[in-house]
């Protein structure tokens, strides 16, 4: 099983994911309808089982090998996935290559993110679709309070000034505003379909600081970068399935969602951008 669907942030990003190809996909006799799609920074391969069951063919790209042999381990029954080391800043695939890009929590890693857009643009087809989640610089105060406050007091959002942790672990070199990822988004010429706050207030309570200093524990590559770290108590997830008591992780999303559904204020962000035909 893998663990890291007990964790809301990285449930509620799977969820949407799934919610958006459900929307923009129309089943035929139960077969994948989706042609070719790319999971840029797969990392572990944790949505490539669901991301098949979309689409003919799957190719999951990241920059750091052992990520890429763990997503190989984890998938390996699935026959229409396939993996392969590449950069997000210089994709090596042909103009047009793919029906549909997913790339969940890479953007904030690549320190050029608009180049990353212009490669997804530029590798997506015409009519094709990219779903993106990315971490909010408008995060709760309950998620990260003394970044929150911190970076108030010295009026900026740039990682030289903010606390590596909370909101700043995970080796995020910077966070994302939304309003200004789709100037980003616009600049490179796609249409924004859907942007979705997501996990509020209460999700932020649940995973305040412990989360991130878990995935410095438990995870080899737990900077997110091509670097290979190797923790102690380092755990390799064997499944892309959730375990059972996902359940009490679900309860916790809609009350979340129930209770601050109306607030800017969110861990994440999803997006759904497309290419005009």
């Amino acid at each position: 099983m893998n663990l890291k669907f007990l964790l809301p942030t990285f449930r509620n990003r799977y969820r949407f994911v799934r919610a958006c190809l459900d929307k923009c996909t129309l089943p035929v006799g139960g077969k994948p309808v989706v042609g070719r799609a790319l999971n840029l920074g797969t990392g572990e391969g944790d949505y490539d089982r669901m991301l098949a069951t979309y689409c003919k063919q799957v190719v999951g790209c990241d920059v750091n090998e052992e990520d890429l042999a763990c997503a190989q381990a984890m998938n390996a029954d699935v026959p229409n996935i396939t993996y392969e080391k590449n950069d997000a800043l210089n994709l090596s695939y042909p103009d047009g290559t793919f029906d549909l890009i997913v790339s969940c929590e890479v953007i904030e890693h690549v320190g050029d993110p608009r180049r990353m857009l212009a490669e997804i643009h530029r590798v997506l087809r015409p009519g094709g679709r990219a779903v993106l989640t990315f971490p909010n610089r408008g995060f709760p105060f309950t998620y990260d309070p003394i970044n929150y406050v911190w970076l108030r007091l010295r009026r900026a959002h740039q990682r030289e000034y903010a606390i590596p942790q909370g909101a700043y672990a995970f080796g995020h070199t910077y966070l994302i505003d939304r309003n200004e990822f789709l100037e980003w988004a616009k600049e490179q010429g796609f249409e924004v379909q859907e942007q979705r706050s997501l996990s509020h207030h209460l999700v932020g309570l649940v995973e305040m600081y412990h989360t991130g200093l878990l995935q410095r524990l438990l995870k080899r590559n737990a900077r997110n970068t091509t670097d290979t770290q190797r923790p102690s108590l380092a755990i390799q997830p064997r499944s892309s399935r959730p375990p059972r008591l996902v359940v009490l992780t679900d309860a916790v999303l809609w009350l979340d969602e129930a209770l601050f559904s109306w607030s800017r204020a969110s861990v994440g962000v999803g997006v759904v951008l497309v290419k005009p035909t």
